[in-house]
């Protein structure tokens, strides 16, 4: 009997065995498991390729973390077919069977969790609680999903006419792309590959280079679990070389992308023009960008607020689609509410994430470091720099002070384009309606958050603060699986909904058949 799904609580690093843990759990991977190799998974094969992913420790980049081998085009061929053998049985295997998998992914990432976490602070530069909400993340994703496959097997409503017997069912895509992100490189690529495989399609997985190291350990997870050969084959590669190759293949059904707004327009682009061979029409799930806001209204709960902000904005080092990098406040309570939050990110600890104290740890990569210095130099010229703006690479690493800009145009380019970076401008409102539009002049549309006491306010953002995933007297960051559907509008993608009851008929097709009595 499958119990009743429940989100993972997080690890409370405060109790001394639980630091102790984690402690053990980096010395294991920086002393006995860096800079290994990691070969392509195709079908049962384990090949190693001469070209290699030199994958490196953001906090001290003369570290390597391991090397993954590179993917070409004759090999995607090859992982292509085998995932399209491996789909003629995988997606007549039951649900329940399917759904087992993922069960026992999520226990055995359980065991694993604090090593896993490990791993995400040596390779992408997360503090322990970040790297281990993420862990939990994945395996909410994995017993979510599977809990939600046995749902949609079950048989579904449908209108009965006299004379006839009528089902409804639901039946997998077909081999798909799973191109996932670096920035949760546990959630987001478990969650997206997990939910193609439960409902019975196989997958081609490319995760991002920067974090290529964690996607091949979780492939030992499927191993150890005895996924059959061919479900999941794993094909690392920077996207430039082989990712329009990869969505452009005929036999390639559907593409599930997590990642930028640039690339995301450039997968949709290519999937909708039809392949010599193809007979389908692609499906493509896509979760972009943000530029998220939160509100704050002369109502407003100023302590709460400030530790929102806070939290949102320099969470991760600001590397969520989610994150918060524009607060929007009226004019009665902005000056104050600029002093409570600078006065809290003066707190804020910056250095290498191996030492818990340490908040803010690197940012991704040096090309990432050189993007937000730019933006912060931009910046400069159109607000006024409150707060931080320095790089740190004195630490050792790609570092960056947490950066408050104040007195921020509505149109200037730091209020309107992605920064992924630890980078929030203030911008002032004349009331809290001035406060909404200014809220909604993005292309995107992802999260936001109101902090108020004002029912009215509260009632009118609920109907025109367009985004997604829009929150009330709390952080924009943070979506729960199975509590919090996450997915947002406009250029920030499909509006998937991960972890949400509809997700999973993103990657099935329904199939109506009638009998006659």
């Amino acid at each position: 009997m499958v119990v009743e799904f429940k989100n993972q609580t997080l690890t409370d690093f405060s109790k001394r065995e639980n630091k102790q843990a984690m402690e053990k759990a980096i010395n294991l991977v920086t002393k006995k498991e860096l800079g290994k190799e990691y070969p392509l998974i195709i079908g049962e094969e384990k090949i190693f390729t001469d070209e290699k992913i030199i994958s490196t420790n953001p906090a001290l980049p003369e570290e390597v973390v391991g090397k993954v081998s590179v993917v070409n085009e004759e090999l995607l061929d090859r992982a292509i077919a085998k995932a399209r053998d491996a789909f003629n049985h995988w997606q007549y295997t039951s649900a329940k069977e399917r759904a087992g998998y993922l069960l026992k992914a999520a226990a055995v990432l359980k065991k694993r969790r604090l090593e896993f976490a490990a791993w995400m602070v040596v390779e992408v530069g997360k503090n322990w609680i970040e790297a281990d909400a993420d862990v939990a993340e994945a395996i909410d994703f994995l017993e979510f999903y599977g809990r939600e496959m046995l749902r949609y097997s079950l048989p579904q409503p449908v209108t009965f006419i006299p004379g006839e017997i009528t089902e409804l069912f639901y039946i997998p895509l077909g081999v798909g792309a799973i191109i996932s992100p670096w920035n949760f490189p546990m959630a987001i690529m478990v969650g997206m590959s997990s939910a193609a495989v439960v409902t019975g399609n196989t997958i081609i997985l490319k995760p991002a280079s920067i974090s290529s190291v964690i996607a091949a350990k979780f492939m030992e997870v499927w191993e150890e679990v005895m996924l059959p050969a061919g479900v999941v084959n794993f094909c690392p590669g920077a996207g430039g070389k082989i990712g329009d190759y990869l969505v452009s293949h005929p036999q390639i059904r559907f593409i599930s992308f997590t990642g930028s707004k640039e690339v995301g327009l450039r997968i949709n682009e290519l999937a909708a023009k039809p392949s010599a061979g193809q007979k389908w029409i692609k499906r493509v799930i896509a979760e972009m960008g943000g530029k998220d806001t939160i509100i704050v209204d002369d109502t407003a709960e100023l302590d709460k607020a400030i530790e929102g902000i806070v939290t949102s904005a320099f969470g991760y080092q600001g590397q969520k689609c989610s994150a918060c990098s524009r607060v929007v406040a009226t004019s009665k309570i902005y000056s104050s509410l600029v002093e409570g939050v600078i006065a809290e990110t003066e707190k804020l600890t910056v250095g290498n994430p191996r030492k818990f104290t340490n908040y803010l740890g690197p940012v991704s990569s040096k090309s990432a470091y050189e993007k937000i210095m730019s933006y912060i130099e931009i910046g400069k010229q159109e607000g006024k720099l409150a707060f931080g703006g320095k790089g740190r690479t004195d630490l050792g690493g790609w570092f960056i002070e947490p950066t408050i800009f104040v007195d921020v145009p509505p149109t200037a380019r730091i209020s309107q384009e992605e920064i992924f970076g630890p980078v929030v401008a203030f911008i002032k409102a004349q009331d809290f309606e001035e406060a909404l539009n200014i809220a909604n002049n993005t292309e995107y549309g992802l999260t936001g958050a109101l902090y108020s006491r004002n029912r009215k306010n509260l009632e009118l953002a609920r109907e025109r603060f367009f985004v997604g995933n829009l929150y009330f007297n709390r952080k924009c960051t943070g979506a729960l699986v199975g509590v919090h559907p996450f997915g947002g509008f406009n250029m920030s993608g499909t509006d998937s909904k991960a972890g949400g009851r509809d997700y999973l008929l993103l990657f099935l097709q329904a199939k109506s058949v009638s009998e006659k009595l």
